[in-house]
């Protein structure tokens, strides 16, 4: 899958198909796997992955058998595709192409294409009573976008993935829109004032009940995933949980306590403010864009610490004018380049970096920075690992 066709993660963008016709096909192909459970869409610009993981986790804690796609994965493929918590087994990986590798080859499926299907098609075979579906980019014409689910969730807008989507929150706000389906109700996590109307008028269009996350009442909750950006996605899923109570879907309230207290447990979710190590306390975040970095860099001035190092790598395709002013000037950098072809030459990053001030040293690899920086910090130090998904993969 890796090899042979095209994969958005690793090469941008001559992977990324405007086209949902071969994704449906495909479907066609596999008997419509998607037809056959029940399903939870959710898009957005950050929050998306969390939200997926403590929407599955609260389900799964209410008694159902629940399917959850998710990407890009940090150590293993088989991340992308579970069942309560499960990881998909490699024999039914390897099955899957093997069954149907020469349609695959013939109507040259792209990999999240191809994903997509095997996702859909495990889910349908494992008798799921609900997969939550988090989109893989935009929303509109995503190869996730076949499914008509119990609910529609867009998490936040941010400018992310502008090549695809649009340059300003309004043209980004119409794409992931674009998961929003005839009678079928819709859960906004953030109210922004770019997006609000886009929103309320997609809605309007589609006969849709939409709800604003913020505008709801609910109790306090609390989740075992550390970031205080988690506060957000918190009110997302719990608006996700009062439209499903309302169509009949029982979630107890000790079920919606304790999945999102769970998360890990029943997800096995990485990367989000994950504490590796406690003496030099090290931080890990797949936060990469700049209202993601924002929140990160806004708990990390909650911590104490005496010396702060950061090792640091980036995919190509980000605006470093945008993200790196976000950085702390004080920290010790450890400029290196993720191990994918969209990774950012090291050389092109400490020069980019140091015009806002970040100094540093560059290292061959991910792993050679972050030894060399758990190798200078001392006991009270904190080091902080970031910048793409792929720098935080490499060392977790």
């Amino acid at each position: 899958m890796f090899q042979q066709l095209p994969m958005y993660q690793r090469v941008g963008a001559q992977a990324f198909k405007k086209d949902l016709s071969r994704t449906i096909k495909l479907a066609k192909h596999l008997g419509n796997p998607h037809q056959k459970f029940q399903s939870v869409h959710i898009a957005g610009t950050n929050g998306k992955g969390s939200t997926s993981h403590m929407l599955a986790s609260v389900l799964q804690e209410s008694g159902y058998k629940v399917g959850l796609y998710t990407s890009p994965h940090l150590k293993d493929f088989r991340e992308r595709i579970k069942v309560n918590g499960k990881f998909i087994p490699k024999k039914n990986v390897v099955g899957f192409i093997n069954e149907n590798r020469d349609f695959l080859t013939e109507n040259e499926l792209s990999f999240f294409e191809m994903t997509v299907g095997m996702a859909f098609d495990h889910f349908a075979r494992e008798k799921v009573d609900i997969a939550v579906i988090e989109v893989g980019l935009g929303g509109r014409l995503d190869s996730t976008n076949i499914i008509t689910p119990e609910v529609s969730v867009i998490t936040n807008i941010g400018l992310d993935h502008t090549a695809f989507l649009g340059d300003t929150l309004a043209k980004i706000a119409s794409e992931k829109a674009g998961i929003i389906k005839d009678n079928i109700p819709v859960v906004i996590g953030e109210k922004q004032k770019e997006t609000t109307d886009i929103f309320t008028e997609k809605a309007k269009q589609h006969h849709s009940e939409i709800y604003f996350a913020e505008d709801l009442k609910f109790d306090k909750y609390h989740t075992d995933l550390k970031g205080d950006y988690q506060n957000k996605n918190i009110k997302s899923v719990l608006g996700a949980v009062k439209v499903l109570r309302k169509k009949g879907w029982e979630i107890p309230e000790d079920g919606l306590r304790n999945g999102l207290n769970s998360v890990k447990l029943h997800t096995s979710l990485q990367g989000r403010w994950d504490i590796l190590k406690e003496k030099p306390k090290v931080i890990c975040d797949t936060a990469h864009n700049t209202e993601g970095l924002s929140l990160v860099f806004k708990q990390l001035k909650k911590e104490k610490f005496q010396r702060l190092h950061i090792v640091l790598g980036v995919v190509n395709d980000k605006d470093l004018d945008k993200i790196l002013p976000l950085f702390p000037t004080s920290a010790i950098y450890y400029f290196s380049k993720p191990d994918v072809p969209r990774g950012l030459e090291t050389e092109i990053l400490q020069q980019k970096a140091a015009k806002f001030g970040l100094e540093g040293s560059l290292f061959d690899s991910v792993s050679e920075a972050y030894e060399a920086a758990l190798g200078t910090a001392l006991d009270e130090d904190l080091v902080f690992v970031g910048g793409s998904t792929f720098t935080v993969a490499e060392i977790i």
